[in-house]
């Protein structure tokens, strides 16, 4: 039996990972595992882009009326079930280490249609309610973004536009002030994405980010085949991998989870939700 296999078969049997009802609920997190290590992460290229990062970042410019995707139910829902274990999600990431700083969190999964999307804006929503501290949610998916759908925004610029310097921050954030949350998109589609998120570029807008953020949850690439979440994940505090409960195969989860360095990888999110 695979490491993998034992970790996710222990948590069914502990009770800490359930399978919901509804194919829309994600599922709660299994705590820190004990991993495999992973491999060395690529040596990126001299960087190309090194846009300076925007001082005295503000929460961006503030939207009102956006209609939210219903799917998340964070906020659209909040008193159903999938809403609650989005809450359980919250929690057990906040205490699962109490020595481990949480303040950004990569959210990836092996494959599309996972639902790592969906879990990230959830998650970010979560978090912005519970602590009232300024939260930001990211979409570094320059291949295929979707998290300003999901949002209610228009295409637009967003983080690709602020890596190669045709906007600043404060230009492309975003900020729905009914739920207090602020959305960097992802902008427009560029054709070195890995490039622009190895990039100083990169690294300093994240440092921005942190600077006038207390919670910034990132939805990134999945992590095969590509090299996006490899790059980035040196940037972030910790990693949580999402993979769709009897979908996703095993094989996959385990060139995931090698794929992330094992001391970022908190732990695996069964979901069983049809969105990416």
């Amino acid at each position: 039996m695979s490491r993998i296999q034992h970790i996710l078969e222990k948590a069914e049997r502990e009770g800490s990972v359930r399978r919901l009802r509804n194919v829309a609920d994600p599922i709660v997190a299994a705590g820190p595992s004990a991993l495999q290590e992973a491999p060395p992460l690529p040596t990126l290229p001299p960087d190309t882009y090194a846009a300076p990062a925007t001082p005295s970042l503000g929460r961006g410019r503030p939207v009102t009326g956006a209609s939210l995707d219903s799917k998340l139910v964070a906020v659209v829902a909040p008193s159903a079930q999938a809403a609650e274990q989005y809450r359980a999600l919250r929690t057990r990431i906040l205490h699962a280490d109490p020595g481990l700083a949480v303040n950004v969190i990569l959210v990836t999964s092996p494959g599309r249609n996972d639902g790592k999307t969906l879990t990230a804006a959830n998650l970010a929503l979560t978090m912005a309610q519970d602590f009232q501290r300024r939260t930001c949610v990211v979409d570094a998916n320059l291949r295929h973004p979707q998290l300003h759908r999901l949002f209610g925004l228009d295409d637009g610029p967003g983080l690709s536009d602020v890596l190669v310097g045709r906007a600043t921050l404060d230009e492309v954030l975003v900020f729905n002030e009914e739920h207090q949350i602020s959305i960097l998109p992802a902008g427009k589609v560029e054709a070195r994405p890995a490039e622009l998120l190895g990039s100083t570029a990169m690294r300093r807008t994240l440092e921005a980010l942190r600077s006038a953020f207390d919670r910034i949850v990132i939805d990134a690439p999945s992590a095969i085949p590509l090299a996006d979440v490899g790059i980035v994940a040196p940037l972030v505090d910790t990693v949580l991998l999402v993979v769709r409960a009897g979908v996703t195969s095993r094989p996959s989860i385990q060139d995931a989870v090698t794929s992330i360095d094992d001391a970022k990888l908190l732990g695996i999110v069964l979901n069983e939700t049809m969105a990416e």
